[in-house]
């Protein structure tokens, strides 16, 4: 299967650290990151997950629910949260989702033969509270994951969700964004954008961030 930006997000049912999770009545009107990891008691994935972990009150404030997944069993991901506790100085507050039988793996095309024929690549969905598949990033297996990028990249889904805006290249929470081309009306432009904007082109308007 493949999956594409915004498309619904597929539900499933599976075994985790947690017990047996059904996938949308857990994420609930929440955000969510899922991300997959290609095996426990490996050293790149418990530097991810102890990040993931400490990164707690970042995805809370952005009401984001965090779940990992590995082909692993659920008993063995208890153990190696152990390992990431004790190495990483935090508790890990999130599920980890055993997908031994590979079918989440599969459902979210996370495992590419040519990288691997069975563990999972460094797939990171973010999914919406309304289901849809928000963003899509993979890694090689040998490259840890910047958890930064995922909070920039939330906050700036959050704010064009709710303003008529988008974001710039490198763009941070606070920057200047910019007045979508769709957007020429001017007492529309006066209407939205009440902080005024800059126009160095006619086809680039930046404007300070609605929400600040």
């Amino acid at each position: 299967m493949t999956l594409r930006l915004g498309d619904t997000a597929p539900d499933f049912e599976q075994d985790s650290t947690i017990g047996r999770i059904r996938f949308h009545d857990w994420a609930g009107d929440s955000w969510v990151v899922l991300f997959s990891h290609p095996a426990d008691f490996t050293p790149v994935c418990t530097t991810e997950l102890g990040l993931t972990a400490k990164l707690k009150p970042e995805f809370d404030k952005r009401k984001v629910k965090a779940i990992a997944l590995s082909v692993d069993p659920a008993e063995q991901h208890k153990a190696w949260i152990k390992d990431i506790e004790e190495t990483q100085q935090t508790v890990v507050g999130f599920p980890i989702i055993a997908d031994a039988d590979k079918s989440v793996s599969q459902l979210y095309d996370m495992i590419h033969p040519n990288a691997s024929a069975t563990a999972t690549v460094r797939s990171l969905f973010v999914i919406d509270p309304a289901k849809k598949v928000r963003l899509m990033i993979t890694y090689p297996m040998s490259t840890g994951r910047n958890f930064d990028e995922v909070l920039r990249v939330i906050d700036a889904l959050q704010l064009t969700d709710g303003y008529t805006v988008a974001t710039p290249g490198n763009w941070k929470d606070g920057d200047d964004v910019i007045i979508p081309l769709t957007i020429q009306d001017p007492e529309q432009l006066k209407q939205k954008y009440p902080k005024g904007f800059t126009s160095p082109k006619p086809y680039l308007r930046l404007t300070p961030q609605p929400n600040k």
